[in-house]
């Protein structure tokens, strides 16, 4: 069937709009169908697609009432009418329709609440979030009192990450401190300790995705840290503050239920240069700088376990672990969802496993990667917002976010993915509304968290025993 470009459509319903161009598939009315003296064209056709040389679009019901009906058309190469202002020349029109790449957020970027009276009040003041972009180097400004430059030594040992920063004043009593790294919001709207980092965004342009108090996280400053952990889609490790036991550890554990918090019984040790001599140290601060060189190395798709950490000379208190054997401490304690420290090749985090009590979060990468899937679909369309809201619009929406599934699952972070559009909730009048629903889809990438190994003994391997002898 041939194909034309035409202006100036008049349909058989009577209408008549502004001079618009319609690619059409012509259906022969009757023989003689084309007059070429004033070529025109009548016939029956549907409209295939249509562009404009102005900005007046045909409405979707034009199209409908003009599809399948007798119609008049003058060719376009009849000139009927200019298409724009005369030109002597070249003309441009920049083109911007089509999908957008994706680019997945920024997330090895730490969110760290310390204490250190002794800081450089110019690099690190009070109550205000820093960036920091060379950890060791700022380790020089950041004092020896309180836990900012352990806390950055713990992280620099690991990797080189971006570090925001939140130093607080400490309090003359631990329930001062507690209430100073909480934080609050002032009388004229500044947000002080930890609810600092919810300003990070605005202040240093980066948002923190991996959130720890080091050294000072009790439950209500783990408590709390959950709360902008959850505003912020980042996550949180959090120690079992005070626990001597490993039943002491599970105990703590059942204070929360939120997928966006780890629990880490019990700590590190190491040497200290400050006082000469070995200190327990703050597994937490480790896990901060681990967490932030896998997402670097390998992907938010690895959990925090079975990676060694550096900067450490032992473990805190006593974990029996065996890799074949389910009852030992360390199993125990996975079992009730506490990660733990072992000493196999290296120190190394042992455990998965989060808080949550929603079985689809039960692991660490499971709730990352719908935390950093929300963030990267949402942020990655701002583009989108208010642009005339055309079927193409959608479609250039969907294959982008189908483009970017397409690279996670092939570099692994993702099992599967896809975005779809869903007409039963978008009717007519949501549409009509400026509302646009999109569904996708995933599926995250499981740890191998229990392998089994199925053991035979046969005597099969004996049957050609003599033929290989005398072979």
């Amino acid at each position: 069937m041939p194909s034309f470009r035409y202006t100036d459509v008049s349909c058989a319903t009577g209408h008549k709009g502004p001079s618009f161009h319609l690619r059409i598939i012509a259906q022969p009315h009757r023989p003689g169908w084309l007059n070429k003296p004033n070529n025109a064209l009548t016939g029956r056709f549907f409209i295939q697609a249509f562009c404009s040389p102005t900005r007046y679009k045909p409405s979707r019901s034009l199209i409908r009432r003009a599809r399948g009906s007798l119609c008049t058309v003058t060719p376009f190469t009849a000139q009927a009418k200019p298409m724009a202002d005369y030109l002597h020349g070249v003309r441009v029109i920049e083109l911007n329709d089509g999908t957008r790449p994706i680019r997945t957020i920024p997330t090895a970027v730490i969110g760290l609440v310390c204490t250190a009276d002794d800081a450089d009040a110019t690099v690190f003041p009070f109550d205000t979030p820093v960036l920091l972009t060379n950890v060791q180097t700022a380790i020089g400004k950041a004092g020896v009192k309180g836990t900012l430059a352990v806390s950055l030594q713990a992280i620099a040992d690991q990797t080189k990450p971006y570090v925001i920063v939140v130093r607080v004043k400490e309090g003359p009593t631990e329930a001062e401190t507690t209430s100073a790294l909480i934080g609050t919001t002032t009388a004229d709207g500044k947000y002080t300790g930890m609810k600092a980092l919810l300003a990070a965004k605005a202040k240093v342009g980066l948002v923190p995705r991996i959130l720890g108090v080091p050294g000072l996280d009790s439950q209500p400053v783990a408590t709390a840290l959950v709360a902008i952990g959850q505003q912020l889609r980042a996550f949180n490790y959090v120690s079992a503050w005070d626990c001597k036991t490993k039943e002491e550890a599970v105990a703590y554990r059942e204070n929360f239920g939120a997928r966006e918090v780890m629990v880490i019984w019990p700590d590190f040790q190491n040497w200290d240069t400050v006082t000469s001599k070995t200190v327990n140290a703050a597994a937490v601060a480790r896990a901060l700088g681990l967490r932030a060189k896998i997402d670097q190395e390998t992907g938010w798709h690895k959990t925090l376990s079975n990676v060694a950490v550096n900067g450490v000379t032992g473990i805190s208190a006593d974990v029996f672990w065996d890799l074949q054997n389910p009852a030992t401490d360390a199993n125990y304690l996975n079992s009730n969802e506490v990660t733990t420290l072992i000493n196999e090749g290296g120190f190394r985090f042992w455990g998965s496993r989060t808080c949550s009590d929603d079985p689809l979060f039960a692991f660490e990468n499971y709730t990352r990667t719908a935390q950093i899937l929300a963030d990267t679909m949402a942020e990655a369309h701002m583009w989108a917002i208010d642009k005339p809201m055309h079927a193409s619009l959608v479609r250039d929406i969907i294959e982008g976010v189908n483009a970017r599934f397409r690279e996670l699952i092939a570099s692994g972070y993702l099992i599967g993915g896809s975005c779809w559009f869903p007409e039963d909730i978008n009717d007519k009048d949501t549409l009509k509304a400026g509302k646009l629903f999109l569904d996708y889809d995933y599926t995250p990438v499981p740890p191998l968290e229990d392998l089994t190994l199925r053991q035979r003994i046969t005597d099969r391997y004996l049957m050609d025993f003599a033929t290989k002898i005398n072979s």
